[in-house]
C-alpha cells in the first residue's frame, strides 16, 4: 500500500512539474505523439473509460499543456480527472495532493491565457484575455470555497483577483465566495477599509452591469448580489458613510433623475448608509421618487383592481363613491367561485345598498344570500335587523312601526343564536329596542293577543310573534 501511494504521489508530482509551461504541439517534433495521446484520451473521456483517459491525458498534457494553442481542453479535462480521483480516495494525503494539483492546473491555465499561450478567437486586446484569466480564477475560487473548503484568506485573494481581471466578464458564481470571505477577512483585520471599499465597489458595478445586460444569467447575478450584500452588510456600514455616498451619487442623480430605477437606488443607498431623512439631498431624492412611486402605485392598483373588482369596491367605498363601489362588488360577486369570499362581497354590497343607497330590498336580498353561503354567520342578520329598525318610522302608524321593531329584534336574537361572536352587538341593539315593542293595550284594542303571529306590512313583510312591552 505504501509503495502504491508513493507511485501515485510521484505521478501527481510529475504532472505538477510541467504546469507552469504553456507548450503547444504545433510544428514540434513530438506533434504526432501529442496528437495521438490527445485523441485517445478525448475519445476515452467520451466513452467514460477514465482509467485509459487518465493514462493518455498525462502524456498529452506533459507534451503540450496548451494542445494546439487554440483550446484549453488539457487543463479542464485534467481538473475533471483529478476531481474524480479525489472523490474516489479516502486517503487524506492523497486528497491533499489531488487538491494541490487541481489548483495548480487552474493556475497554469490562467497563466497560459495571461501570456496568450492559448489564442482566443476574435480577440485582439488584453481585456478579453484578462477576462478569460478572471473566468478561470473565478472557477478556481468557486472550487476552493464550496468543494474543498480551503482557507478563507486564499479564497478571498483568488476571488478578488478573478473580479479584478475579468471585470464585466466575471461569472456570477464568484460573488458569494468573494463576499463571504471578504467579510471574514475584514472582521479579522486582514483587509483595510480602503481595500474593502475599492473591491466592494468593483464587485457591485460588475454585478449591476450584468444584471442589466446578461439576459441569460441576469437573475442569477441579482440573487448572488443580494447574498453578497447580505454577507457584507456589517462591513459596508463600517466601510462607507453618508458623506461618501452623497458625493459619489450626486452626479448620477443629476444625470439620471428621470430614471425611476436610478432614483430609487440612490434613495435606498443613502438611507442604507445612515443619511438622515432631513438631509437636503435625501429630501430632494425622496421628493423625486415619490412622483414615480405614486405613478407606479396607481398602475399597480389599476392592475390589481382589474383582476379583483372587490379591491376597487373597497377603495371607492372609502372615497364615498358608493354607486360605483356597488357596481364593482357586483362584478366581484359574478367572478368569484369561492363561497366564503362571495359571501363577504355580498355582505359588503348589502351594507352599501342599505347605508348609502337606500336600497333596502336589494340589500336584504344580498344579506340573505351571504348568510346562506356562509353558515353560522350572524353579521348579515345584524345588518337586516338594522335595516328594519332604521326604516321602522316609515312603516305607517305607531302600531306598525312597533311591529317592524319586533322583526328587527327577531333578527338580532337569531344572529347571536347562530354566531356567538356577534352576541355583544346583538345584545346592545336588543337592549336599545326592547322598550319599543308594541304596547299591550294597543294590541287588545286591535283584537290581538301576545303570541299571535301577525304580518309587519310595510316593505319588510315579515311575520312576527307578538310580544308586548312591559
Amino acid at each position: 500500500m505504501k509503495n502504491l501511494l508513493a507511485i501515485v504521489l510521484f505521478m501527481v508530482f510529475t504532472v505538477n512539474v510541467g504546469i507552469s509551461q504553456c507548450e503547444n504541439w504545433v510544428g514540434k517534433k513530438f506533434e504526432e505523439d501529442a496528437k495521438n495521446a490527445h485523441s485517445i484520451y478525448r475519445q476515452s473521456m467520451k466513452i467514460k473509460d477514465y482509467k485509459l483517459a487518465f493514462e493518455y491525458w498525462r502524456q498529452a498534457y506533459k507534451l503540450a499543456p496548451a494542445a494546439d494553442g487554440k483550446r484549453d481542453y488539457h487543463f479542464w479535462d485534467g481538473i475533471k480527472l483529478y476531481k474524480m480521483e479525489y472523490d474516489k480516495t479516502s486517503n487524506p494525503e492523497l486528497k491533499k495532493k489531488y487538491v494541490d494539483t487541481i489548483m495548480s492546473l487552474y493556475d497554469a491555465m490562467a497563466d497560459c491565457y495571461a501570456h496568450k499561450g492559448i489564442s482566443l478567437k476574435g480577440c485582439n486586446t488584453d481585456s478579453c484575455y484578462n477576462g478569460k484569466v478572471g473566468f478561470v480564477l473565478g472557477r478556481k475560487a468557486y472550487d476552493m470555497f464550496y468543494t474543498y473548503k480551503m482557507p478563507y484568506d486564499q479564497v478571498y485573494q483568488t476571488s478578488k483577483k478573478a473580479l479584478e481581471k475579468a471585470c464585466k466578464m466575471s461569472e456570477y458564481s464568484v460573488l458569494i465566495p468573494f463576499g463571504f470571505t471578504l467579510a471574514d477577512q475584514y472582521k479579522r483585520g486582514k483587509v483595510s477599509k480602503e481595500e474593502a471599499r475599492e473591491i466592494i465597489e468593483k464587485a457591485q458595478k460588475i454585478a449591476d452591469y450584468n444584471i442589466k445586460h446578461d439576459k441569460t444569467y441576469g437573475q442569477y447575478w441579482e440573487q448572488s448580489l443580494a447574498r453578497m450584500d447580505l454577507d457584507l452588510k456589517d462591513v459596508e456600514k463600517d466601510v462607507f458613510d453618508c458623506g461618501f455616498f452623497k458625493k459619489k451619487l450626486r452626479p448620477l442623480f443629476d444625470e439620471k433623475k428621470n430614471d425611476s430605477k436610478t432614483v430609487k437606488y440612490i434613495l435606498v443607498t443613502l438611507k442604507k448608509q445612515g443619511c438622515p431623512d432631513d438631509d437636503p439631498m435625501v429630501m430632494e431624492v425622496d421628493k423625486t421618487w415619490k412622483i414615480y412611486a405614486e405613478e407606479y402605485n396607481r398602475k399597480l392598483t389599476d392592475s390589481l383592481e382589474k383582476a379583483n373588482p372587490a379591491l376597487a369596491g373597497n377603495r371607492l367605498t372609502k372615497e364615498g363613491k358608493y354607486a360605483e363601489a356597488a357596481e364593482k362588488y357586483q362584478e366581484a360577486i359574478q367572478m368569484e367561485t369561492d363561497p366564503e369570499k362571495k359571501a363577504q362581497f355580498l355582505y359588503a354590497l348589502a351594507s352599501i345598498q342599505f347605508a348609502h343607497l337606500n336600497k333596502y330590498g336589494p340589500a336584504r336580498a344580498n344579506a340573505l344570500k351571504a348568510a346562506k353561503l356562509k353558515k353560522g354567520w350572524g353579521k348579515p342578520y345584524i345588518l337586516i335587523g338594522d335595516m328594519y329598525s332604521k326604516s321602522a318610522k316609515s312603516c305607517g302608524d305607531a302600531w306598525n312601526q312597533r311591529l317592524a321593531i319586533l322583526a328587527a329584534l327577531d333578527k338580532y336574537y337569531h344572529a347571536k343564536s347562530i354566531d356567538p361572536s356577534v352576541a355583544d352587538q346583538a345584545n346592545k341593539r336588543i337592549s336599545k329596542f326592547s322598550s319599543s315593542k308594541p304596547k299591550q293595550e294597543d294590541g287588545f284594542m286591535r283584537g290581538y293577543k301576545e303570541g299571535q303571529v301577525v304580518n309587519t306590512g310595510c316593505w319588510i313583510g315579515e311575520k312576527v310573534k307578538l310580544r308586548f312591552s312591559k
